[in-house]
């Protein structure tokens, strides 16, 4: 019996060399679909399910492959909870070639987990993220001074504390040091 084809809907190819989208040089995937709508959103054509194109799991395993110096993978778009099974693969993928792994999502971690409920593949996907930016984007909560996300309100979830101490656990943007958390092979030799 052929295998039938995994496909997942993005935006973009994947983007290999991002430095604020996390820290550190990471990839960055780009889902594509989003209901959310957020006013002022900076990536509104990532909205439509039906737009962007869709990929082959597969090429973009091959994708991360071929990176050399990232220490992590991003998931953003649209947003990635809405293609979650998909995710779910290439997180599992990126977590084994020792990616760490960024979430944003205009989901909260607890409407994740209300979802987790009749789909546990969303469980599945957070135990494989280190950071989840969580809540929509809301213009009249704006701050740029603000690492790593773009409104007050959202928040930046230590998933892996989160999940085993039941209850929400925040990173510190301004404390966080990836070398601590993420050691990578040196860029140097």
């Amino acid at each position: 019996m052929q295998q039938k084809n995994r496909y997942i809907r993005l935006a973009a190819d994947l983007q290999s060399d991002s430095i604020v989208d996390g820290p550190g040089l990471r990839a960055v995937l780009w889902t594509q679909g989003c209901a959310h709508h957020c006013k002022g959103c900076q990536n509104p054509q990532t909205w439509d399910f039906n737009g962007g194109g869709l990929v082959e799991i597969d090429e973009v395993l091959k994708a991360i492959d071929e990176l050399e110096y990232q220490t992590g993978l991003t998931f953003s778009g649209g947003d990635p909870m809405f293609q979650v099974e998909a995710c779910n693969e290439i997180a599992e993928y990126a977590k084994k070639k020792g990616l760490n792994i960024w979430v944003y999502t205009g989901f909260t971690f607890e409407e994740i987990m209300k979802l987790n409920e009749k789909n546990p593949v969303y469980r599945e996907f957070l135990e494989k993220i280190d950071v989840l930016v969580d809540g929509r984007f809301k213009i009249e909560e704006r701050d740029l001074s603000l690492l790593f996300r773009g409104s007050r309100n959202q928040r930046l979830i230590d998933v892996q504390k989160t999940l085993s101490s039941n209850k929400i656990v925040l990173l510190n943007e301004y404390e966080y040091n990836e070398s601590k958390y993420f050691e990578r092979i040196p860029m140097y030799v």
